[in-house]
């Protein structure tokens, strides 16, 4: 063994010897106000699961098809449906521009993210649950009670839906928190509700108002979970992830980005780099609308780089039907060309596969899958 492995391997035990188990589970931002110089052995992926990082990057960075909102609302409407139907088939995700959402409310947003993670561990701390139900969660990796492999990042997760019911238990510091949140949760869940009527009309479940409403009166109701993802700057970005490749489990993701890249997806056989654009959303198709649309959308892994140089934040607002639904394919989407192919569903089946199991890949999609 070399010198300079033997030092590295050194090095890396006498950093080890100074981490206890505990202080693992206190988080990645944790472990960085710690000054750690090398990444803990806790966090270092397979050789075969690590990303692979190159100057190629730069050639794989990747514009996903962009959706614009006021055509979906105009005269083009048809011709944006199609757009949007191509993007949900072929890709699973859409880039959406010119949302109407403000610049203020999703900078507001943003900067109080930030000033979450930058307070004390003991301020952040005192929202770390095990409760996967818990209206308002602040943790660590995926599942820290279940991953063999911890991912670099830390979350803030607040569940949005009734807010009434809600707020009381969402972090009072910083102080300007919970208005930003509240005002950012309501914008995207209007936005949201828009794009579930364009995917309806755009998989030919809807051909008047009145069937529109119809079907999305279960829909106004939905669950929304909003995530703060914190993924700080890592000594060793080539040994770990921010988020190993997984599909979200909801029936749409809107997902905010900053300026650092980071997000990327699986597409066509190879790992593509999502190209922020300012002031858009990236949005996902979910575990549960691949089972509502019988397979014809597909919920696309996806995952998540860190970088040796910026810290990077990332807010998904995740939707789907109420907690209580059961989700299942939609009638009209069956037939005898194409066969139900998935069991029904609801969220207490996944609460109860996530706590038991380690989430990757599509492995809980997989579960659902009729053969």
């Amino acid at each position: 063994m070399s010198p300079t492995i033997v030092l590295e391997v050194e090095t890396r035990c006498e950093e080890e010897e100074r981490l206890e188990s505990h202080e693992l589970h206190k988080g990645v931002k944790h472990l960085c106000e710690r000054g750690i110089t090398k990444v803990p052995r806790k966090y270092i992926l397979p050789a075969l699961d690590r990303p692979i990082l190159t100057k190629k990057d730069d050639a794989t960075n990747f514009k996903l098809p962009v959706i614009d909102f006021d055509q979906l609302q105009g005269p083009n409407r048809i011709h944006a449906l199609e757009s949007l139907s191509k993007a949900c088939e072929e890709y699973g995700f859409f880039q959406l521009i010119n949302h109407g959402i403000e610049c203020q409310s999703i900078l507001e947003m943003i900067e109080a993210g930030r000033k979450f993670f930058d307070l004390s561990f003991e301020e952040r701390s005192k929202y770390m649950s095990n409760d996967l139900r818990a209206p308002v969660r602040y943790g660590t990796s995926f599942n820290q009670n279940k991953d063999r492999v911890f991912c670099w990042r830390d979350f803030l997760k607040l569940d949005c839906h009734p807010l009434s019911d809600v707020l009381p238990y969402w972090p009072s510091s910083p102080t300007e928190l919970r208005q930003a949140a509240v005002n950012y949760s309501e914008k995207t869940r209007f936005l949201y509700l828009m794009i579930v009527e364009a995917i309806l009309e755009s998989l030919g479940l809807v051909e008047t108002t009145k069937d529109s409403d119809d079907h999305i009166k279960e829909f106004r109701d939905g669950s929304q979970l909003l995530v703060v993802n914190c993924y700080p700057s890592c000594p060793e970005p080539d040994l770990t992830l921010g988020i190993p490749p997984h599909s979200d489990y909801g029936f749409l993701t809107l997902l905010l980005q900053d300026e650092v890249k980071g997000l990327q997806i699986q597409h066509e056989g190879r790992w593509v780099t999502v190209e922020p654009v300012p002031n858009s959303f990236v949005i996902n198709v979910g575990d549960h609308l691949e089972i509502f649309s019988n397979g014809r959308y597909k919920s696309v892994l996806h995952r998540v780089l860190v970088n040796r140089l910026k810290s990077r934040i990332s807010i998904a607002s995740l939707h789907s039907l109420p907690f209580e639904s059961m989700i299942r394919p939609s009638p009209k989407l069956i037939n005898d060309a194409n066969p139900r192919r998935y069991k029904d569903t609801d969220f207490a089946s996944f609460i109860e596969y996530i706590a038991s199991h380690e989430h990757r890949s599509k492995n809980f999609l997989e579960s659902r899958r009729l053969t």
